[in-house]
């Protein structure tokens, strides 16, 4: 699998390539180097272990989730050493690895000036992590019951818990719908006023709520038309797959209807109100830039996505308050979304009101509901574990990143958007106006590991870890 993938990876790079043949850049021999390195230890590694494959388990489904993304993001960091830029080995594994994750933070600067091909690149990462993130939480999460995400499977894996035998089950149904979103998007962009190049790159990264761009100031020289479309499709790369899975089939939006929908929305609704009045309390918009660019960026942070049109941070405390919650939600599960999940807040707020009830009727039995369906308890504990890990790993990464010499409001911010992939954080020094360049090496190995944590919904990579999980049977 790890063979596979990483061939798939190596061609991806065909493309970077021959846009910088084209606009004659020799950052194209890097790609060609790239491709022949990774393709043909890749081919080596499907002849070595060709054959029946290895009947899948938790215990390979675990393996084989962390193997893929770790693999995969040090294959996707060559480019980066072999181009034109001369970062170094940490800055192209933070910048691969914070492609693929969709978390958008970025080291890099001056992106006008980069070579096209490394900005499709870029571009192309976060595509392939975003569909990626959407089959691992489809096919693979649920079976291994991480985080409650077992309440999502899909009806038909309830015969065989065999996730890899399903995955040509819907493999056309999930490539087809994400590449007609993001050829839509793209349409649309370049209806909006965008080039070409711009529309396909911002495309690619919207629908995969990634938040890398082109430019420097990311959205801020679009025009309103393209914040629209940005909000708009921002929005359908959070909402859960499995919807447009059962209305594709059912053709029934009643069927395809989940609560996670109507809760993310009143979740953005009720940020937004306050971002738009300390927007508007600063004199810098007129009330309808106020609007438009207070929606932008809630949309942006609560969806993960991580693009920017203005530096927000500017716009006094009750806007920083505003993001700091936006950036702790994130989008629905089953999404190219990270962050802690809407789904998790809503069982949550349920099971809160159910111990209020117990408190007043010790005797009575009020279970907790999602979607019509009751939860099992192990759903429940699994979401619980997940909240406390979450919370946890927060603050002992923020004690780690401080002892680098950060500032404990950088530090925490850093861990907060790498922890939830939101990429920028709520400080000058990597907030919306900035990045993670200036960030010490050892902090950024810290945030790979909290973005890999983040995207792999904590328990899958923490269970490895584990002497348990290496103990034969």
């Amino acid at each position: 699998m790890t063979g596979l993938f990483c061939l798939y990876l190596a061609v991806a790079m065909l493309a970077p390539m021959i846009v910088d043949i084209i606009d004659d850049n020799e950052d194209w021999k890097g790609f060609m180097v790239t491709f022949f390195l990774v393709g043909s230890i890749s081919a080596a590694i499907l002849i070595a272990n060709r054959g029946e494959m290895v009947p899948f388990s938790p215990r390979m489904g675990f393996l084989l989730i962390n193997v893929l993304w770790i693999t995969t993001s040090f294959a996707s960091s060559i480019p980066f050493l072999l181009g034109a830029t001369e970062i170094s080995f940490t800055d192209s594994v933070f910048e691969a690895v914070s492609g693929l994750t969709t978390t958008g933070a970025t080291v890099m600067t001056g992106l006008e000036d980069l070579p096209r091909g490394l900005l499709l690149w870029r571009s192309t990462m976060q595509w392939l992590g975003g569909i990626g993130i959407v089959a691992m939480g489809l096919l693979i999460l649920p079976f291994l019951r991480v985080g409650g995400m077992q309440f999502f499977r899909m009806e038909s894996s309830e015969r065989a818990d065999k996730p890899v035998a399903r995955i040509q089950t819907f493999a056309s149904y999930l490539i087809t719908i994400y590449v007609m979103l993001t050829l839509s998007c793209m349409v649309t962009y370049a209806a909006g006023g965008m080039e070409w190049f711009d529309a396909l790159n911002h495309a690619m990264t919207t629908i995969a709520t990634g938040g890398y761009s082109t430019h420097d100031t990311s959205f801020a020289q679009f025009g309103d038309a393209v914040l629209v479309t940005a909000i708009i499709f921002m929005l359908v790369g959070a909402l859960p797959f499995t919807a447009f899975f059962l209305f594709l089939i059912n053709n029934d939006f009643r069927k395809a209807f989940d609560s996670q929908i109507i809760g993310l929305l009143i979740i953005i609704f009720a940020l937004f109100i306050p971002a738009f009045i300390a927007a508007s309390d600063t004199g810098a918009f007129l009330p309808s830039d106020a609007f438009l660019h207070s929606l932008f960026n809630v949309v942006s942070i609560v969806t993960t996505t991580g693009y920017a049109t203005t530096d927000y941070v500017s716009w006094g405390p009750l806007a920083v308050s505003v993001f700091l919650v936006a950036s702790f939600v994130g989008g629905c599960a089953g999404s190219t979304a990270g962050g802690f999940k809407v789904y998790r807040l809503i069982i949550l707020a349920q099971t809160l009101r159910a111990s209020i009830r117990e408190l007043v009727y010790p005797n009575g039995v009020f279970p907790v509901y999602y979607n019509g369906r009751r939860l099992a308890p192990e759903a429940l504990q699994s979401i619980t574990v997940f909240f406390f890990a979450f919370i946890a790993i927060l603050f002992i990464f923020t004690i780690l990143l401080a002892a680098t010499g950060m500032q404990f409001d950088d530090a925490f911010a850093g861990s907060l958007s790498c922890l939830t992939n939101v990429g920028p954080g709520i400080t000058t020094l990597i907030g919306p106006a900035g990045n993670f360049a200036t960030v010490p090496e050892t902090a950024k190995w810290l945030m790979i590991i909290l973005m890999l944590l983040g995207r792999l919904e904590i328990m899958t990579l923490l269970v490895i870890l584990t002497p348990m999980f290496w103990r034969s049977d």
